[in-house]
């Protein structure tokens, strides 16, 4: 499969349509449909449903695109490292992180950074560990921020000096709004908003003594914006971290911690053995600089 005819298909998969991208990539309609028949035929599969305006992706040329679009990424980023000048640290740095206070520490050091070489730019990608672990093992991010324990076989790491406290946002006027702290008898029969990863650590299962089917769980979030929407239009109560939603002032939603307390300590990690950019070294010795001075 040649790069070239990666770039084809996205460009048709983009556009919709043979004659707009063969248009976008000054080819002949025949030659492009030629190298896309081929392409097909070199998979064994169908990528393309052709109607009579538009063409659409089979779920084989989704999952194509999918893996495709990364290909040109790391390739361009590849490109980028590699046409960087010997005497000047510039480029890209990329980090997957969650929604966490904790992200500070990231930021101070990306402030240093920016103060030393300011052609160095950072570009974060917002996720959970899950996904930010599977970016990292492709190489589409450098860094990641990351809760729990990791895989000391597969990631170094960087221990980060926050700890996050898990806790229940609400509406003001909820019933357990009165409750200074909230237990799991608490919680057991409400509608409850929960984090994708939240039950992925023994700890809540052990907060809750039991499995996770038998709570009434009425919604889950990745990001916590959209938790604190389903809250605030009464959907049910959002178990989350606190310092992330502002509940001061005229907010109608408040927050309240577990208890007892469930914390999570958190890392910055990166692949194991990984082949650093000229940025990325220098970025790697702040973090590295700051956890040492901590």
């Amino acid at each position: 499969m040649e790069l070239r005819v990666l770039q084809y298909f996205l460009a048709v998969a983009r556009e919709n349509s043979i004659s707009g991208a063969a248009e976008f990539l000054h080819l002949s309609q025949p030659t492009l449909s030629r190298q896309l028949k081929e392409l097909e035929e070199e998979l064994g599969k169908q990528l393309f449903i052709r109607g009579n305006r538009r063409i659409t992706l089979t779920e084989e040329g989704m999952i194509l695109r999918k893996r495709a679009e990364e290909v040109i990424e790391l390739i361009q980023k590849a490109e980028d490292e590699i046409a960087a000048s010997d005497d000047m640290v510039a480029g890209d740095i990329l980090i997957g992180a969650g929604e966490t206070d904790g992200n500070r520490f990231l930021i101070k050091a990306m402030n240093a950074m920016q103060q030393d070489y300011p052609l160095v730019h950072f570009h974060i990608i917002s996720g959970d560990k899950a996904m930010i672990t599977e970016a990292i093992d492709r190489g589409s991010i450098d860094f990641g921020i990351v809760f729990g324990n990791t895989d000391l076989a597969k990631y170094d790491s960087i221990p980060v000096p926050y700890e996050d406290t898990w806790g229940v946002l609400m509406r003001r006027d909820a019933p357990l709004a009165a409750k200074d702290i909230i237990t799991a008898e608490d919680l057991i029969d409400k509608p409850l908003i929960i984090s994708r990863q939240a039950f992925q650590t023994l700890e809540f299962k052990n907060f809750f003594h039991c499995e996770q089917e038998k709570l009434n769980i009425v919604a889950t979030y990745s990001l916590l914006f959209n938790g604190s929407l389903m809250v605030e239009e009464g959907l049910g109560y959002a178990i989350c971290f606190d310092k992330l939603v502002n509940v001061s002032g005229n907010s109608i939603l408040c927050f309240r911690p577990l208890e007892p307390q469930i914390k999570n300590h958190m890392s910055i990690i990166w692949k194991k053995y990984q082949v650093f950019s000229k940025p990325t070294q220098k970025f790697l010795q702040k973090l590295q600089d700051m956890d040492a001075y901590k």
